[in-house]
Order: C-alpha cells, then structure tokens, then sequence
C-alpha cells in the first residue's frame, strides 16, 4: 500500500511540474458568411381568351413570381414586346403580318402602364421576404375593342415580354 501511495504522489510531482511548464497563447478565429443578394423570377403566360370583334374588350390578369435574399429591394420592369412596331404605349400581339393592340399594367383599372420606367411607363419595386416566401405580383391586361383590332384577321396571336427583376 505505501508503494501505491509514493506511486501516486510520484505521479503527482510529475503532473505538476509538467503543468507549470506548459504555456499557452491564444487567439480568435474569425467566422464568416456573405448572404448573396439573389433573386428569382418567373411568370404564369397572360391568356386573353378568344377577341370577338366589336363584343368588347378583353381584360386578363397573371402573375409574376420574385423569390430575392430577404430585405433585398428589387424592381421588376417589362420589355416593350417582340413585335416589331411594338412600344410601351401600344404592345402588339402578332400572326404573321396581323397585329392586336394590347397593353399591360400595373394596377387593376389599368391606367398605369408597366413598362421600365421610362416614356410615363412605371415599374413595380418591393422588397424580397427569401427564397421559401416568393412575393406574387400581378399583371394587368387589356386588349381593346378598337377599331384596329376589329378589323384582324382569325387567328393566334402572340407575343413574349421580357421580364427584368433589378437588384
């Protein structure tokens, strides 16, 4: 037994004498990550339905999905068209050399032309909730029941807008 104990205070000794040779130093490790200011868009297609002639205008409404990095402002503005002839006063819907007039906006009584914030055209600015929280924005049609679209010709019309989500 008295050799477990000398054994053990031995053991002691050496510990000690290690510990108070032993130094030590110390810094901090920096730790970082950026949160990309990213954004996402897309769009459902705008139907106008079957344009009779002389019945009336014809209103539609889709919407655009922008998923941004949250409290990313952003500004959605719409191209002109693909048409040619077509601007953001008066957007053309094409079959071959046919046109209809239609334009797009950005409030339901679509008197505020969507466009990209030039020549009186508007575009439409929010702020981004992350990428699982799309905020759904959305655009107004109108194709009018005006003398130039009265006088088409039957058939498919089309066109495709450029969207531009600006961050």
């Amino acid at each position: 037994m008295g050799s477990v104990r000398m054994a053990a205070a031995a053991g002691a000794v050496i510990w000690a004498a290690a510990t108070a040779a032993a130094a030590t130093r110390t810094t901090v490790l920096p730790v970082s990550a950026t949160v990309a200011a990213a954004c996402t868009v897309s769009a459902a297609p705008l139907a106008f339905g079957a344009y009779t002639p002389g019945a009336g205008a014809l209103r539609a409404t889709t919407r655009l999905r922008v998923a941004c990095a949250r409290g990313t402002a952003f500004r959605v503005a719409l191209g002109a068209g693909s048409n040619p002839g077509a601007t953001f006063a008066q957007r053309l819907l094409e079959n071959g050399a046919a046109s209809l007039q239609y334009n797009l906006y950005t409030n339901a009584a679509r008197s505020v032309i969507w466009g990209d914030g030039s020549a009186a055209t508007r575009t439409v600015a929010r702020r981004g909730r992350g990428p699982a929280r799309p905020i759904s924005i959305a655009v107004y049609g109108l194709l009018p029941d005006n003398t130039f679209n009265r006088s088409a010709p039957a058939g498919t019309y089309r066109d495709t807008i450029v969207v531009t989500v600006t961050y």
